[in-house]
């Protein structure tokens, strides 16, 4: 059974705020000593990213739009979740991003899919949780279709965890400890050991531990994660390595519900409301609990004249229990927004003991011959993998009665909507083959063929809603790169995902879990990159088609089926860049976005040309530091973060305005008795702005999320 209870005792080692606090008092007594050397640090490097599946590929030279975020950088930002590190790109939007769930994040405009559009090591995983930062070493995104990397993914993107990993030095050690305090009243240690050791140094580890005392701005919010990782690596022979690692985690936390419209008769937003209540909160209210285990191997072998061939298995056990006391109004003619004083209905939901199952084996030979006059850079892989949800046998949907966003007294009342939990099996088999024919020593032509064989079933714990579904598609990628200075590459691609989407097995619907058509999304890009000392720009334009489904109803909206109506058509412009000169360094991203419905054909006057919701326009992020000569080992650094106004209601009528935040932040670098100490000190907000964050539509609903307040938060992280 369940504990029902919040459980702030962590099963590795307690850490109060008191604790936290009293760590930082004592590191402060070394901050007048001398600085020690610390590197640049940067929103993206230009290293080969994992997740592309080209190898050894700089991305300044690769013919297509990627970040990669490394662990310096999210360090600097705080970042405790992807969500935080991706907004550093303009790219990246919220979509029903909720403080206190799993993060929701939109690419170009679509929202990356939890099921798919995510990977760890390079493999497949459920995003369906709350995944720990303090062991990741860097956070790789690839923009744009992934049919190539993936098989089925929605078209924003492909984001990939990369995690810590042994030194590869001999003699290198790692001893870190790091203590936070702050967005809120939160504390956290985090602990990240690692060294080689052996007769001649060829195993090596990386540890990291980390717990969280969660109280964060938003008031009635509290809970805890902890998280224990090890990686491991043998250096088998010179030409073969094995290499393990796994992280258990586990977070608790009451969760935080979104605002909405009110009534349907103004036609205007409500005020901007505070940002620190949790409107729903009730003394029945029960913490969500997300907690799993995952781990790889890999095996990696050098065949000799350029091939090598590597083995490697991923496995993930995640169990939730998802809850949350959930406001849902009825203020309008279909129930998508409060009423008009500020009432909701509040619902009890819980989902208690889901389990997630997720498996990938995965082989590939990558190497490099000519043929032809030409030189081939192959890349082929198998792989196998599968998906499993076990739901509970009910997931009660309790009306608890009536709450009003102004006070947090509810009305009593009580039905109950509870429904029955699905079950459902998920295999795959994809093989794919990538190769980079150098046509000549300027000129590059790459391609890439995926093909999928996919097996689906599911169940509804009634028996009822059976469905099988069994199908193969091929996702093909194509693009030309040019070397047109030795510093500047153009490139232009295409390319095509796949989406395998399931009518929403409630009884309204007469489809209800059963598989759709296939959707095929198509994306064209062109791009031209510069990396050239110092400095680093790129210009990419794309063009994506993705074809989108809608409920056709009968005239009381009781009845409807779930077909495929027509296509979102996002086309956009992405600019990025960076600068180092002298103490400075600059950052600067923005991306333009048009976003609108095309070829509906269920209300299709209403619907065609339409701008997509929570989408918008333009958006640009930004990040100055500078390095003060006057008082060695310390920097400042302005990061800006502008959205631009985007639509709540199709229709346009209601629209959130612009939006722009100031976040500041002083990083000092000091040598405590020769241990190197690093103090952050950071104050997101710096203005205060009160704003709506975002105005996703979920569940036929219009939520409206407030941005953080200023918040400060204080770090230090010890070296030995």
């Amino acid at each position: 059974m369940a504990n029902h209870s919040l459980n702030f005792q962590s099963p590795i080692f307690k850490l109060t705020r008191t604790h936290a606090a009293t760590l930082l008092c004592i590191a402060s007594l070394g901050s007048a000593l001398a600085q020690s050397n610390t590197p640049e640090i940067t929103i993206t490097s230009p290293s080969p990213q994992q997740v592309s599946g080209f190898g050894d590929v700089p991305l300044s030279k690769a013919p297509f739009s990627a970040v990669s975020i490394d662990n310096p950088t999210l360090r600097d930002i705080g970042a405790t979740r992807i969500s935080d590190a991706l907004r550093l790109d303009a790219s990246v939007t919220d979509s029903y991003n909720s403080p206190a769930y799993w993060d929701m994040l939109s690419v170009r405009g679509y929202t990356l899919d939890n099921r798919y559009n995510y990977r760890r090591e390079g493999l497949p995983i459920s995003a369906e949780t709350m995944i720990p930062m303090e062991n990741k070493e860097r956070i790789e995104l690839l923009k744009g279709t992934s049919g190539i990397q993936a098989g089925t993914s929605s078209p924003g993107g492909l984001a990939n965890y990369v995690v810590k990993r042994a030194p590869t030095g001999n003699d290198e050690t790692i001893r870190a400890v790091t203590a936070s305090y702050g967005n809120g009243k939160s504390s956290s240690i985090a602990l990240d050991l690692g060294a080689r050791f052996g007769e001649n140094k060829e195993f090596g580890y990386r540890f990291n531990t980390a717990y969280e005392d969660l109280n964060p701005y938003i008031q009635n919010t509290q809970g805890y994660r902890n998280l224990v990782a090890l990686a491991m690596d043998w250096r088998v022979t010179a030409d073969s390595k094995l290499e393990f690692e796994f992280e258990k985690s586990e977070r608790q936390q009451i969760g935080v519900n979104g605002y909405s419209l009110l009534d349907n008769t103004t036609k205007q937003l409500p005020t901007t409301v505070d940002g620190t209540r949790n409107i729903t909160r009730q003394s029945w209210s029960l913490p969500g609990v997300f907690a799993g285990t995952t781990g790889s191997f890999r095996f990696k072998q050098n065949l000799g004249d350029g091939w090598l061939w590597t083995t490697q298995y991923g496995a993930q056990r995640l169990r939730s229990d998802d809850r949350l006391s959930y406001a849902f109004g009825c203020g309008g003619a279909k129930c998508d927004r409060f009423y008009g004083d500020g009432s909701f209905d509040l619902y009890d939901w819980r989902s208690d003991n889901e389990r997630r199952t997720t498996d990938a084996l995965q082989t590939s030979l990558n190497g490099s011959m000519v043929l032809g006059n030409m030189r081939h850079n192959f890349n082929v892989s198998v792989s196998r993998q599968r998906q499993l949800l076990q739901s509970p046998d009910i997931q009660p949907f309790i009306y608890m009665g009536t709450g009003n966003i102004y006070n947090s007294s509810v009305l009593p009342d009580t039905a109950d909507y509870s429904d029955f939990g699905t079950n459902s099996r998920e295999y795959t088999t994809e093989v794919s083959f990538n190769d980079r024919l150098e046509l000549n020593e300027k000129t590059n032509l790459w391609l890439g063929l995926r093909h999928s064989q996919l097996s689906r079933s599911s169940i509804k714990n009634d028996g009822t809603q059976t469905v099988n579904d069994q199908r193969a598609f091929n996702t093909p990628w194509v693009a030309g790169s040019y070397q047109w200075t030795s510093q500047t590459t153009v490139y232009a691609s295409y390319g095509e995902g796949i989406e395998s989407e399931v009518a929403p097995n409630k009884s309204k619907y007469t489809n209800g879990g059963q598989a759709l058509p296939i959707l095929r999304s198509h994306q064209y890009e062109l791009g031209i990159k510069n990396q050239s000392g110092n400095t680093r720009w790129q210009a990419t334009v794309f063009d994506i088609a993705r074809p989108q489904s809608g409920d056709d109803c009968d005239s009381s909206g009781q009845v409807c089926k779930r077909v495929p109506d027509g296509q979102a058509h996002h086309r956009g412009l992405e600019l990025s860049g960076g600068i180092t000169h002298g103490q400075w360094n600059a950052d600067l991203s923005a991306t333009w976005i048009d976003a609108k419905r095309q070829n509906a054909e269920i209300d299709a006057t209403n619907t065609n040309g339409q701008t997509a919701l929570n989408v918008p326009k333009v958006t640009v992020r930004s990040l100055v530091q500078y390095r003060w000569s006057q008082v060695p080992g310390l920097r400042t650094s302005l990061r800006l973060s502008h959205e631009g106004e985007r639509r709540v209601l199709e229709d346009g009528s209601i629209n959130l305005p612009a939006w722009t935040t100031l976040d500041f932040a002083a990083h000092y670098d000091t040598r405590i008795q020769g241990t190197r100490t690093e103090w952050t000190l950071g104050i997101d907000n710096v203005s205060d702005q009160h704003y709506w964050r975002e105005s996703p539509k979920q569940f036929g609903h219009y939520y409206l999320y407030p941005g953080a307040p200023r918040t400060g938060r204080i770090s230090v992280r010890t070296s030995f």
